[in-house]
């Protein structure tokens, strides 16, 4: 959930600039406004190489794109800089949105984790859905790269 105020953008803050964690805000080319937040956190080196990854869309941006372009710049940054193997999402089960997102970005459901967590007070089921690099590459030899955002080195 984004923060709601100061406090609560304080604590973020303070999460994203911990060593296993990674958030990067999704901005509309056109004015520089935020549109969506990505975060990979519990990243894990060594022999694992992973991380979770959560996200959300600002309501007025929501299904205009922008996070299915945003998952696939998040998605090379993971495997391609950060060189993770897995990259794993946790749904609940009625976000039809988010399940789309995930499905077309190359995700496989591994599994189901009744009350999982804690979204708004209760604990929710969630679909365990994941990437691997593997799957990344080959979904990236058929799909042309997005031309309308120049790739950054």
């Amino acid at each position: 959930m984004p923060p709601t105020d100061s406090k609560a953008f304080a604590t973020w803050i303070k999460r994203c600039r911990q060593a296993n964690v990674k958030c990067v805000l999704l901005c509309r080319l056109t004015d520089g406004a935020i549109v969506g937040v990505f975060t990979l956190s519990e990243i894990v080196r060594g022999m694992f190489h992973s991380a979770y990854l959560g996200y959300y869309v600002g309501r007025p941006y929501a299904g205009l794109g922008y996070m299915r372009e945003g998952m696939s710049l998040v998605l090379r940054h993971a495997f391609s800089r950060m060189r993770l193997h897995r990259v794993e999402a946790n749904v609940q089960p009625e976000n039809a949105a988010s399940i789309t997102l995930v499905k077309r970005s190359g995700f496989r459901q591994e599994g189901f984790s009744p009350r999982y967590l804690k979204v708004a007070g209760r604990w929710c089921d969630h679909q365990r859905w994941a990437i691997l690099i593997d799957d990344w590459r080959r979904l990236r030899r058929r799909q042309p790269a997005p031309s309308r955002y120049p790739a950054r080195q």
